[in-house]
Formats: structure tokens, sequence, C-alpha cells
């Protein structure tokens, strides 16, 4: 039997295959820009998805494209920011570091619970109920989410049941936001390190009834700052970061000594 026509056909065949494939392989590749591994390079890889994309290869593709800031990695260094201007020939405009403060003094000597919870031990859990075990329901229900959501371990419990945030290690990602239930986590400016560790709005009778360490929304902050940079909003102090000095007059001034400085 003679296999030679067969064998000069599959080769024939073989060649015009192989030369379609390198065509269409040359016709339809993806040219990949050199600056995105630059980019993705000088990334804390850290993942945490903060600044909005999926990891930090979505946030260096996004930035290539220009669809997205340099500004939007709260956990990029400022040195690496700058290089990754340089690498995009865009200007970086920085907002300034920013810090998660926890917006609550409830621990568990000082606010009164309403019911014995004994479900998961999970915040979200025991919020469904009731707004969670604790009289005020404003403030911290004490079960840790934020504690094992932060990417970075920034945030431990201590043993009066309210979690504590390690300044050095935290990154401003957002996550402890994301996660409690109570909004209690707040980003402030880190070169205004004043906040009001309160989140009731509660009127300051029902604050006494719930905590000890709790905003009245008694105004004397109001009153002593000359720098109209503090003012109490719907029964709780807010403070205007733009016009505030650092004057302290307010953590002075304040009865229930929830105006605190980092």
């Amino acid at each position: 039997m003679n296999l030679f026509p067969a064998i000069i056909t599959l080769t024939s065949l073989g060649f015009i295959f192989g030369a379609g494939l390198a065509l269409a392989s040359k016709k339809f590749r993806i040219t990949q820009d050199p600056k995105l591994e630059q980019v993705f390079n000088l990334l804390p890889q850290a993942n945490c998805g903060a600044c909005g994309n999926a990891g930090c290869a979505g946030f260096a593709q996004a930035l290539v494209v220009g669809e997205s800031a340099i500004n939007r990695c709260s956990v990029l260094t400022e040195d690496n920011a700058k290089k990754i201007a340089s690498i995009l020939g865009v200007d970086n405009k920085s907002t300034g570091k920013k810090i998660a403060v926890l917006c609550c003094s409830g621990d568990k000597n000082t606010v009164r619970n309403k019911y014995n919870y004994n479900g998961t031990k999970d915040c979200l859990a025991a919020n469904i109920l009731q707004l969670g075990p604790k009289q005020c329901i404003f403030g911290c229900i004490g079960f840790a989410s934020c504690v094992q959501f932060c990417p970075f371990g920034a945030i431990t419990m201590e043993d009066s049941g309210l979690p504590k945030v390690d300044y050095a290690k935290c990154k401003a990602c957002s996550k402890c936001i994301e996660i409690c239930p109570k909004d209690l986590f707040k980003l402030i400016p880190e070169d205004k390190p004043i906040f009001v560790a309160c989140s009731s709005h509660y009127a300051g009778k029902q604050v006494k009834d719930a905590c000890n360490k709790g905003c009245i929304a008694c105004r004397i902050c109001e009153r002593v700052c000359k720098y109209d940079a503090i003012h109490v909003i719907d029964n709780i102090a807010v403070i205007d970061y733009n016009k505030c000095t650092l004057c302290g007059e307010c953590i002075k001034a304040c009865p229930v000594k929830v105006i605190k400085k980092i």
C-alpha cells in the first residue's frame, strides 16, 4: 500500500494550518503596554480592594488606561506614588494620609445590655436581632468582625470589649468601615488627629440611660471653639477638619470626655 500521497497531503495540511495560526496570532495578538508591569511592580500587592478594583493587577490596568487616579490607593507609599506618576506622565494629587478611628467609647464597663445574646459571635449577625444586645443601638457590638476583616492586622480587641486601631499599621483601606454594621469607623486626616469617640444620636437623658460615656449634645464644645470648627448636629458633635487648628479646647471642655486626640 502506497502511503506516500497521504504523507504528502498531511504534511501540506500541517504547513497550511501552521501558517494560518501564525498569521492569526500575529494579527489578533494583544500588545501589553510596557507601563503596566512597571506600575504593577510599584503597587503594594496588598490586593485589599480599597481602590475599587479587582486587586493590584486591576488597579494597575485602570491606572494605565486612565480610568483611575493614583490617590485611590491608600496603601501606596508616597515615593512609589511619585514614581507611578512619572511613568504615566500625570500629576499625583495627594489627598493627605488618613487613619481610621473608632467613634465609640461604650465598652463593657460603661454601656448597658438590653438582653443576653447567645448567638453567633459576629457583629452583622448580632445586629439583626434588635440592632444588637447593647442598650445603645448606635454603639459597638464588640464581636470583633472588624478585627477579622482588616487585611493589615491593624485592629485588635481590648479587654474592655472595644476594638483598638494600631495607627502605625492602619492603611486607611476602609475595610473596617465596610464591615461595621454601626458605621463606627471613620477616616480622619493623620495631621488632624482629633475625633469624637461617640456615634449616638440619642438626646442627653437617653444617652445616660444607655451608656456612661456618650455625647450628651451639651454644645459646650461649640461655645469654647474660637474657630467655628465643631458643631452639634443631630445630637452628636461633628468636627470640621478644614477649620480645626488642634487647639484642644473642645477636648478640655467636654464633660463626658468623648472628644479625643490620638
